[in-house]
C-alpha cells in the first residue's frame, strides 16, 4: 500500500513539475528568465517560511552552515539556471528527454565520487543509456547546439544536486533543503539578468496570475516528491519519475504544438528503459548489501 501511495504520489510531482515547464515557457516569452526564477524563489521562500511558523520549526538549523548542504545549493542553482535558460531555447519535450538521464549521470557519479560499486549489466545499462542520449541530440558535423548544451548541464547540474544530496554527512529535514535552495535561487536569479543584460519587466495581470499558479505548483511538485520519499520502496516509487516525460509530451503536444520526431521517441524509450533497469539493479544490490547505509 505504500509502494501505491508512492508511486502516486511521484507521479503527481512529476506532472506538476511538466506543468511548470510549460508555465516558465509561455511567460518566458515576455519575461527574463533570472526573473521569472526569482520570483518563484520568493514565493518558494515566503510559502516555507510561513510552514515553518506554523509547526513551530526554526526556519535555520545548524545543518544550513554545513559545507555539504552549500555544495548541494551550488548544483541546485547552477543546474536551475541552465535548464531554465534552456527551457527559453528548446522544446519542452526535448528538455524533459535530455533531463531523463539524470538516474544514469547519478549512478555513475555514484561510482567515481561516492566510492560505490557497478557491477557489469549496470555499466551496460549506463553505456546504453548514454547512447539514447546522443540519439536525442544528435551531434553532427557542426556540434551541438548552444541550447542543447545548456541542457546537457542543467542536466549535470541536477545530477550532482542529487549526488550531493546523497553524500550529506548531516542530518537536515527535505523543507529545510528546499528552503536554503530557494534562498540561493532568489539572488542568482538577478544575477543571471544582469548577466544577460536583461531588464526586469513589470508582468501583465495575466502573467502576474500566471506566475503565482506557476509558484503553487512548483511547492505542490516539491511536497509532493518528498512525501513520495519517504515510505515504501524506493527503487519502485523512483521509477514513476519517468511519467515526467510522457506528461511533458502530451502538455507540449496540446498546449505549444510541439510534435517531437521518431529518432526522439526512440532515444527517450532508449534512457528511459536504461534508467528503470539501472534503478532495479541498485535497489537488489541494496537489498543484498547488509552493511550498505539507507540513502539520505
Amino acid at each position: 500500500m505504500e509502494n501505491i501511495r508512492g508511486a502516486a504520489l511521484m507521479t503527481l510531482s512529476m506532472l506538476a513539475f511538466a506543468i511548470e515547464d510549460v508555465l516558465i515557457k509561455t511567460l518566458g516569452a515576455h519575461i527574463p528568465a533570472g526573473e521569472i526564477i526569482s520570483c518563484i524563489a520568493a514565493g518558494g521562500i515566503v510559502a516555507f517560511g510561513l510552514w515553518f511558523v506554523v509547526r513551530g520549526q526554526p526556519m535555520f538549523v545548524p545543518a544550513h552552515l554545513d559545507r555539504g548542504v552549500w555544495l548541494r545549493g551550488f548544483f541546485e542553482v547552477s543546474g536551475t539556471i541552465l535548464f531554465i535558460s534552456a527551457l527559453m531555447r528548446l522544446d519542452v519535450t526535448m528538455l524533459s528527454a535530455i533531463i531523463q538521464a539524470t538516474p544514469l549521470v547519478v549512478a555513475l557519479g555514484g561510482v567515481l565520487f561516492l566510492g560505490q560499486t557497478v557491477g557489469w549489466q549496470r555499466w551496460a545499462a549506463i553505456c546504453v543509456g548514454f547512447i539514447g542520449v546522443l540519439i536525442i541530440i544528435r551531434p553532427g558535423v557542426e556540434g551541438v547546439s548552444g541550447a542543447i548544451l545548456l541542457g546537457v548541464g542543467g542536466m549535470l547540474g541536477l545530477a550532482g544536486r542529487d549526488l550531493s544530496t546523497r553524500a550529506l554527512k548531516v542530518e537536515i529535514s527535505g523543507p529545510h533543503l528546499t528552503f536554503h535552495a530557494f534562498l540561493l535561487l532568489f539572488p542568482a536569479g538577478f544575477i543571471l539578468n544582469m548577466v544577460n543584460g536583461q531588464p526586469l519587466v513589470v508582468p501583465t495581470g495575466g502573467e502576474a496570475v500566471t506566475l503565482v499558479l506557476c509558484i503553487a505548483v512548483v511547492l505542490l511538485a516539491y511536497l509532493a516528491i518528498v512525501a513520495a520519499t519517504r515510505k515504501g520502496d524506493a527503487a519502485f516509487i523512483s521509477m514513476f519519475r519517468y511519467t515526467r516525460m510522457v506528461f511533458a509530451l502530451i502538455l507540449g503536444m496540446i498546449f505549444l504544438g510541439e510534435r517531437p520526431d521518431g529518432l526522439t521517441l526512440v532515444g527517450v524509450a532508449i534512457v528511459v528503459g536504461a534508467g528503470v533497469f539501472t534503478l532495479l539493479r541498485e535497489a537488489r544490490a541494496r537489498a543484498t548489501s547488509k552493511s550498505a547505509p539507507d540513502p539520505l
